[in-house]
């Protein structure tokens, strides 16, 4: 789901590894070095490291957080800035909350994110604890996983929609992503054993019965997915008050863009990318841009307004979309569904993201791979 801790991840490191506070000041001083990128998260820094960090003592420094930060469950908590410099009084907090299993989850990348940071810290170093920590992080997932292939967004914990699949936020797919590339033996995960390799993937294959099973079917016609799943009947549901079962037209593209990283997929795998490609052609908003503009309370706002004539524009797909009618629709805390973005209050206007043009690297990897595999499949691919 989207971010709720009151944080904004700052810290970069710099070429001996130290971690630096960065500033959004540009310069243009003569050979002045590149500007350092401000990432708002933990997960974000991290998933851009060079390859030579994880040699540093600033590297090896984290890893110890995330050992510290690591749950009895196996699994990560969410939203922490897990780069932070400890106290020892701060140390033996997180110590604490060890047991606290309700917080172990797959949400805005954790657990995902420390597999793949400690993966790399253990090539570099070889140093075996960050090796088990990683066994027991694959351990977690596979515990977490339904029967059905799915993940649910927070495991143990069992009340709510956290319970449901979830799609929302690439939690699952994050997940599966791991599943591939471990079952591969692919970097970062070539030291895994030939057994957790295995569990890799009978839980991807797994994952992809899950996948194809919870398309949406609309009148008798394969669509795209809703951000989360029942776990039990596996039809779209509701998560938040703002969140109702529908189309995603946000969740589905990652989805798509993963099924078509599969080498050698089944004819049920190229259905599901086939028919979900088609839904993202039928449904694209084309002529509107968003334009910004202040309120009458003098806040910083937006709406959706027509381009002008000549006047180019990406296209655009709706966050969510009715199940009956590929509607793009919107939703406030209260539930109501909407039509129209402006319909909804300021704080929930912009505190989301309600249209995307993510469908557009959907098409662009589509076209290569239908010529693969898909119903555009050249001679010498047959």
């Amino acid at each position: 789901m989207a971010l709720t801790a009151a944080f904004t991840f700052t810290a970069m490191t710099d070429a001996q590894g130290q971690t630096t506070e960065t500033s959004s000041t540009k310069t243009n001083q003569k050979n002045s070095k590149p500007q350092k990128k401000i990432y708002k998260t933990w997960t974000s820094w991290a998933a851009h490291l060079d390859p030579e960090f994880f040699s540093t003592a600033e590297a090896t420094r984290i890893g110890d957080n995330l050992l510290l930060y690591q749950q009895t469950t196996g699994g990560w908590p969410k939203n922490i800035d897990m780069a932070k410099k400890l106290s020892d009084s701060e140390k033996k907090k997180v110590e604490a909350q060890k047991t606290n299993v309700k917080e172990s989850t797959i949400d805005n990348r954790a657990t995902s994110t420390e597999i793949i940071y400690l993966s790399k810290l253990y090539n570099a170093t070889g140093n075996s604890r960050y090796k088990d920590a990683v066994m027991k992080g694959m351990q977690y997932l596979c515990d977490a996983q339904y029967n059905n292939g799915g993940w649910p967004q927070f495991y143990p914990r069992n009340k709510g929609y956290y319970t449901h699949i979830t799609y929302n936020d690439d939690a699952m797919i994050n997940v599966m992503k791991i599943m591939r590339d471990a079952s591969l033996g692919k970097a970062p995960f070539a030291f895994f054993p030939d057994s957790v390799k295995q569990k890799a993937k009978t839980a991807l294959d797994k994952g992809i019965d899950c996948i194809l099973k919870t398309q949406y079917v609309q009148n008798g016609k394969l669509t795209v997915w809703c951000a989360q799943h029942d776990e039990k009947t596996l039809k779209p549901a509701n998560a938040r008050a703002f969140e109702l079962a529908s189309l995603s037209g946000q969740e589905s593209d990652d989805i798509v863009l993963f099924l078509m990283s599969l080498s050698k997929p089944s004819q049920a795998i190229v259905n599901s990318v086939e028919a979900a490609v088609e839904w993202f052609r039928n449904t694209e908003i084309d002529g509107y841009k968003r334009e910004y503009f202040k309120n009458a309370d003098g806040k910083k706002d937006w709406r959706l307004v027509k381009c002008a004539d000549g006047e180019e524009s990406k296209p655009l797909w709706a966050r969510f979309y009715t199940l009956d009618g590929n509607r793009p629709f919107f939703c406030d805390r209260d539930g109501v569904m909407k039509f129209d973005v402006s319909e909804i209050g300021h704080e929930r206007r912009n505190g989301y993201s309600w249209y995307n043009s993510e469908a557009l690297k959907v098409f662009k990897k589509y076209d290569q791979w239908s010529r693969k595999y898909g119903k555009n499949k050249t001679e010498d691919n047959r």
